[in-house]
């Protein structure tokens, strides 16, 4: 089938949930993506934030290989060993004592509002502890739980009425949540650094205050990390950069190298809640995927994996802060999580940039989003901000 047989296929077949262009890639390499028409593109979206280690990686490759050739699904009711050793190195290296493993962000943040309910319920013996506060510019999912707690209307309006109980507050505002927890709260849920709601890092007085009013009234701290964790800040975990730890995070984007995983990490306060039959998954913990992510874990806190990431990121941000474009309003983030916002929709830009062979996201509309692999080089970003640059005086 090619590129135009593809597409038209899709129109047919598939339901029509994405607006994608008229390019059809067919393999990558590093940082680099390939279409159908030979076309090579530089990757700064890294399928959205996922393919922390590129395309193609060769350890990656054969531990999938080898998995592949042993055992790829027993399912839940047996034990194997990849998953055990995958939830030993989670937890391990992070504040958690215990791991539940999924296939999405959204899944994980659908637990993560489970146990939250269920930990709070068990611990104050108060069922009516359900509530919960999510805050302004965030996104946890597409379905109903995690859409729940999703602020963005354009997400929610269509699905409506999602799960009751949820309140919103301002992004950073640590006096708006005050007032907003209340005697039914039982958890917050947070990202440290917001993706699709345009790359903003939380200010490190608002994380802590979130963590001392949780404590204040029993309330679980949920930080959602599916996007900025395991590497993409510069730290392994982004909470690390604000010395604050939560009862509960869940992880997903870059875990497995593009195998669909997702992980709930939590304290042994929330984890002895659950029971056997509280929660499940069919393929949660496959062995292929565990070892694939098994891999990728190793590489992102291996020695001087971070370093890199911290560098490169500063460096990119300071090529992009060089740009002499009047529609820029402010470029920010952390490590390989870089938002450019503009004063205008950034839509046609992004398809310009593709059209000169560098694939980069949007974050909401007015925001450039940048997240390529983590194993960018210095001179990846100076031709990536190079086609940017071309572009813009052209735009």
């Amino acid at each position: 089938m090619d590129a135009k047989e593809t597409i038209t296929a899709e129109a047919r077949y598939i339901v029509p949930t994405y607006s994608r262009p008229d390019r059809v890639f067919t393999h990558g390499e590093g940082v680099h993506l390939f279409d159908a028409a030979g076309n090579r593109y530089l990757d700064f979206g890294a399928g959205i934030a996922v393919t922390a280690l590129g395309h193609a990686d060769e350890e990656w490759i054969q531990a999938v290989h080898d998995q592949a050739g042993r055992l790829v699904h027993a399912s839940n009711l047996y034990h194997t060993v990849p998953h055990v050793e995958l939830a030993q190195r989670l937890v391990e290296s992070s504040f958690a004592d215990r791991v539940f493993f999924c296939n999405s962000g959204s899944e994980a943040n659908e637990a993560a509002i489970k146990f939250a309910r269920k930990s709070v319920g068990v611990a104050t013996g108060e069922n009516s502890k359900t509530d919960i506060l999510a805050f302004g510019g965030s996104f946890h999912g597409r379905t109903v739980g995690a859409l729940s707690v999703t602020a963005r209307p354009q997400y929610r309006d269509p699905f409506g009425p999602l799960m009751p109980g949820v309140t919103f507050e301002p992004f950073n505002d640590l006096g708006a949540a005050r007032k907003a927890i209340g005697s039914s709260t039982c958890a917050v849920i947070v990202e440290p650094v917001q993706g699709e709601g345009g790359v903003h890092p939380a200010e490190i007085a608002f994380l802590a205050g979130l963590r001392d009013l949780c404590d204040d009234n029993q309330v679980v701290l949920v930080f959602d990390e599916v996007q900025c964790g395991l590497g993409r800040t510069g730290q392994l975990w982004a909470h690390e950069h604000y010395g604050v730890t939560p009862d509960i995070m869940t992880l997903a984007k870059p875990l497995a190298g593009g195998l669909p995983i997702g992980a709930v990490l939590v304290t042994e306060a929330v984890a002895r809640s659950m029971q056997p039959g509280d929660h499940g998954s069919t393929f949660g913990a496959g062995p292929l995927v565990c070892r694939a992510a098994q891999v990728v874990f190793d590489r992102i806190s291996g020695d001087g994996f971070l370093d890199s990431v911290r560098a490169n990121g500063e460096y990119l941000r300071g090529c992009l802060r060089k740009l002499t474009d009047s529609r820029i309003v402010e470029v920010r983030g952390a490590g390989l999580l870089v938002g450019v916002e503009f004063n205008t929709s950034v839509t046609p830009l992004v398809s310009a940039l593709a059209e000169k062979g560098l694939i980069v996201l949007n974050a909401g509309d007015n925001v450039l989003r940048l997240c390529p692999p983590l194993i960018v080089t210095r001179e990846q970003i100076i031709t990536a901000v190079g086609v940017m640059s071309e572009s813009l005086n052209e735009w």
